[in-house]
C-alpha cells in the first residue's frame, strides 16, 4: 500500500510538471495544437517591427483563421507600407488566408527594382502626387507646399475625415499614427518615421521619388492654394513702405489672398531647396539624407 501510494504521488507530480511546462495561448490552447506560419520582413519595414523580429525570419503561432493583412498589421506594419507579399514563393494578396506551415515574405515599395511581372499591392499614381497629412504634421505640410506639392492639412481633422479624404480624393495619407493607416478605407499612405520636420521632408521625397517633381514657391504655405502673379499697382496699398520701395514682383494666393514676394530670405530658401533636391536624387547615398549640414 505504501509503495502504491508513493507511485501514485510520483505520477501526479510528473503530470503536474508536464502541465506546467506546456505553454498555452490566451484562449487556453497549447502552442503544440496551434498552427504556425513563418514571417520575414525586408528593408525599411523592419523599422516598424519590435527589435527582436527585425532582419530575421520568425514564427507566428495562430489559432483562428486570419488574413495576411490582419497578421501583418498585428506585428505593427500598416498595409499601406507593403507592396509585395510572397506566400511560399508565390505572390499573394492581403486577403490570402494563413495556413499552417506558410512561409511569408513581406516587402516594401521598391524604388529602383522593377517588379512588373509580380503583383503590386500599392496603387500606382498616374497623375501628380497629392497628400493629406494628419494633425501632427503641420510643419511638414508647409514644407511640402513650399516645394509645390498639393498637401491638405487641418489641425482639427478627425481620423475618420482624414481616411475619407484620402480615399475619396486618392491622396496619400501621411501620418505617424499606425492605427490610422491600418484602416481598410485607406489604400494610399505612409508612416513618417522621422520626428524633425526637415528630416520628415527628406524622408517623404525619397520614399516617393519626388526630386524631379519639385516646383518651389507656387503654393500658399497657409492654405495650399496656387499662387498667381499680381500687379504691384493692385496691391500697393497692402505693402509695407520698404517692401513697396524695393520690390516690384508679387504673387497672391488664389485662396486666402496672402501676398508673396522675393524678400531677403528667398535666396537662402532657394539655395537650401536646391541642395536638398540633390541630396535625395536616386543614387545619392542614404547618408546624405540629413539636412543638418544644409542649413
Amino acid at each position: 500500500m505504501i509503495l502504491e501510494t508513493a507511485r501514485a504521488a510520483s505520477a501526479l507530480k510528473s503530470r503536474g510538471t508536464e502541465r506546467r511546462e506546456t505553454r498555452y495561448d490566451s484562449a487556453g490552447m497549447s502552442r503544440a495544437q496551434m498552427q504556425q506560419a513563418h514571417f520575414r520582413f525586408y528593408a525599411e519595414l523592419n523599422d516598424l517591427l519590435p527589435l527582436p523580429r527585425r532582419g530575421l525570419r520568425f514564427t507566428h503561432a495562430f489559432e483562428a483563421v486570419a488574413s495576411l493583412k490582419d497578421a501583418i498589421e498585428a506585428f505593427g506594419v500598416p498595409h499601406t507600407e507593403v507592396d509585395l507579399i510572397l506566400a511560399n514563393g508565390e505572390p499573394a494578396v492581403f486577403s490570402h488566408l494563413l495556413r499552417d506551415g506558410d512561409r511569408i515574405s513581406v516587402y516594401p515599395v521598391f524604388r529602383s527594382l522593377d517588379l512588373a511581372p509580380l503583383t503590386h499591392l500599392q496603387p500606382r499614381s498616374e497623375s501628380e502626387m497629392r497628400f493629406v497629412l494628419d494633425t501632427h504634421l503641420g510643419k511638414l505640410a508647409a514644407h511640402l507646399r513650399m516645394l509645390g506639392f498639393d498637401s491638405l492639412y487641418g489641425h482639427d481633422c478627425r481620423d475618420e475625415e482624414l481616411a475619407q479624404i484620402s480615399a475619396g480624393e486618392q491622396r496619400t495619407l501621411l501620418s505617424r499614427d499606425r492605427g490610422l493607416l491600418k484602416r481598410s478605407l485607406v489604400t494610399r499612405g505612409y508612416v513618417v518615421r522621422a520626428a524633425e520636420p526637415r528630416e520628415q521632408l527628406v524622408e517623404v521625397l525619397r520614399r516617393f521619388n519626388l526630386s524631379g517633381s519639385v516646383v518651389p514657391f507656387r503654393r500658399c504655405l497657409d492654405c495650399n492654394s496656387l499662387l498667381q502673379v499680381v500687379s504691384k499697382d493692385l496691391i500697393s496699398h497692402r505693402l509695407p513702405p520698404e517692401t513697396r520701395k524695393h520690390y516690384n514682383e508679387f504673387h497672391i494666393c488664389s485662396g486666402c489672398n496672402r501676398l508673396y514676394w522675393k524678400g531677403s530670405h528667398y535666396q537662402r530658401m532657394a539655395s537650401l531647396i536646391e541642395r536638398m533636391i540633390e541630396s535625395v536624387k536616386p543614387g545619392c547615398p542614404e547618408g546624405t539624407r540629413s539636412l543638418s549640414t544644409l542649413t
